[in-house]
């Protein structure tokens, strides 16, 4: 089994270290890591160090730091406008996106959306996303932790799309957008991907995206497209594009 990620705010500059805290108290008496094991800390953003446990207190495990390194940010990001769906479908759209390396989030309340986030609800709501996301950022050893952006409607997604998209358009850079749509005759599988930047994947909630969604996305630039024949749930079309873009893209 592989080392267990730890996440600090900042990996540590000398060779010796105390995991306290949240994260320390996991480790010592959730995971009961013991004196000889390997675990990985990780600060978020690309930073990973080796650690060997040379102590263990109530909460706490003295650590070693054995290795360090610091992986580049992905190139191109992945970033999901996923359509907030009911019960906790979404949830489980987070955390296995996140699993298969996401890079960005956006709630989006669509128009068909049956749950719409309101007030201290959608706050928690959104602080749960972040969690999961967090969550399944160590489960799957990540040295970069998915940005969880707040949500964001049809407008302001379709605005963040004409600032990616305007002026760095055609084959040459790839398409920097796509709506997922049943309807759609491009498959994701065949479109001109970039090379940098963010590439985006909009996913609609149940009901699926709105005509008037679609249009909003396509005069911002984004490009219909369809996985297969098949249709999807929202909680797992989101994960079928990521496996599609992390092969095409060299990752997998």
């Amino acid at each position: 089994m592989s080392a267990p990620l730890f996440l600090v705010e900042a990996l540590p500059d000398g060779e010796r270290v105390t995991l306290a805290g949240p994260e320390g108290h996991h480790a010592a008496t959730v995971q009961r890591l013991r004196v000889g094991e390997q675990l990985l800390l990780g600060d978020g953003r690309g930073g990973i160090a080796t650690a060997r446990v040379t102590g263990t207190g109530r909460s706490t495990l003295e650590l070693e730091i054995t290795d360090r390194r610091r992986d580049q940010p992905p190139a191109p990001r992945l970033v999901v406008v996923q359509g907030i769906g009911k019960g906790d479908r979404s949830e489980l759209a987070v955390q296995a996106m996140t699993e298969v390396g996401v890079d960005e989030i956006v709630p989006w309340p669509a128009v068909r959306s049956v749950v719409q986030w309101r007030g201290e609800r959608g706050e928690r709501a959104w602080q749960r996303w972040v969690l999961i996301a967090r969550e399944a950022a160590k489960q799957a050893r990540r040295s970069w932790l998915p940005v969880v952006s707040e949500p964001a409607a049809t407008a302001a997604v379709a605005a963040r799309l004409r600032a990616d998209t305007d002026g760095g358009g055609g084959p040459a850079r790839g398409i920097a957008a796509v709506v997922l749509h049943e309807e759609a005759e491009q498959r994701l599988s065949a479109v001109p991907l970039p090379a940098d930047g963010d590439l985006v994947v909009i996913v609609g909630p149940e009901g699926g995206v709105a005509p008037a969604e679609l249009t909003a996305f396509e005069e911002a630039g984004a490009v219909p497209v369809r996985l297969g024949p098949t249709i999807l749930r929202t909680s797992t079309a989101g994960i079928a594009a990521l496996a599609v873009l992390n092969l095409r893209l060299g990752r997998w």
